[in-house]
């Protein structure tokens, strides 16, 4: 299969030429898609990814971190924070940053892997359990506070993660002032006093059938959100999907719930950041 750049694997070939009219309508194409269907594709994957810029920064306590940024067209806009799965930012993450912007948010794809991408579970593991948690609140927060500064922003933020990203979602909320926290299938086991910082409403998506993030961890998470005062905020939902059920690549994708999924992750923010 080609794109814009060449074809498949054929590094012998030369590349593909195309004028900036062309570019410029394959791009308006790609916008028209669902977003399933543009993940679903790797070429058209690797094609919206490109649509973002990286940007960096220096964090609070002086360490350089990157992101990948999507700006949509108006001004004045709300702000996303994503947080990948424990692959690393790849294409699929930066797609979902792009379609953000697509729907008039500034995406902001963060990287807790600095510049780390693997395909393999093993691979994967080991990266996540290396994080250092210190040094990745301390990515996060600083994201947050860039957001929240940046001048085509409304200075509303929320976070969204996938997996291990979805209990980092959680974390940054509770480390530092966000709008709205979006969580997919993330570790939610943490205590009363923890989630008594938050200052934004919760949503949280979780699959009956996850062998991982189970109703026993989100049932002890709702009582916490309880003692902490903070449950008219949450909101819950679950599918009769298994873990990963977002992740078009995945064997385990819901086609149905995904589509759900995001359609209320879509409205709650809307509804909480303007």
């Amino acid at each position: 299969m080609c794109d814009l750049t060449r074809c498949g694997g054929q590094s012998s070939l030369p590349g593909i030429r195309v004028s900036d009219q062309t570019r410029r309508e394959f791009i308006r194409g790609l916008v028209s898609l669902p977003l399933a269907t543009v993940l679903a594709v790797p070429a058209l994957s690797r094609a919206a990814a490109a649509r973002t810029e990286s940007v960096a920064i220096t964090t609070r306590n002086g360490r350089s971190v990157s992101a990948a940024l999507a700006m949509p067209a108006a001004q004045q806009a709300p702000a996303v924070l994503l947080i990948h799965e424990w692959w690393g930012l790849n294409d699929q993450i930066k797609t979902v940053a792009a379609e953000f912007a697509n729907l008039g948010f500034v995406a902001l794809a963060v990287d807790l892997y600095q510049g780390t991408v693997v395909t393999k579970p093993d691979r994967a593991r080991s990266l996540m359990q290396a994080v250092d948690p210190g040094e990745a609140t301390d990515t996060l927060v600083s994201w947050v506070d860039w957001l929240r500064r940046h001048p085509a922003t409304n200075g509303k933020v929320g976070t969204v993660g996938w997996c291990f990203g979805g209990g980092w979602s959680l974390n940054a909320s509770a480390a530092t002032a966000v709008d709205a926290t979006v969580v997919y299938y993330g570790r939610v086991d943490q205590g009363a006093e923890t989630l008594a910082a938050l200052h934004g409403p919760v949503m949280g998506h979780f699959a009956s059938r996850d062998g991982w993030i189970t109703a026993k961890m989100v049932d002890g998470f709702e009582e916490a959100m309880i003692q902490a005062g903070k449950e008219a905020g949450l909101s819950v939902h679950w599918y009769e999907a298994d873990h990963g059920f977002a992740n078009p690549t995945s064997a385990r994708y819901d086609a149905e719930d995904t589509v759900l999924s995001w359609e209320r992750t879509v409205g709650f923010f809307r509804d909480h950041l303007g």
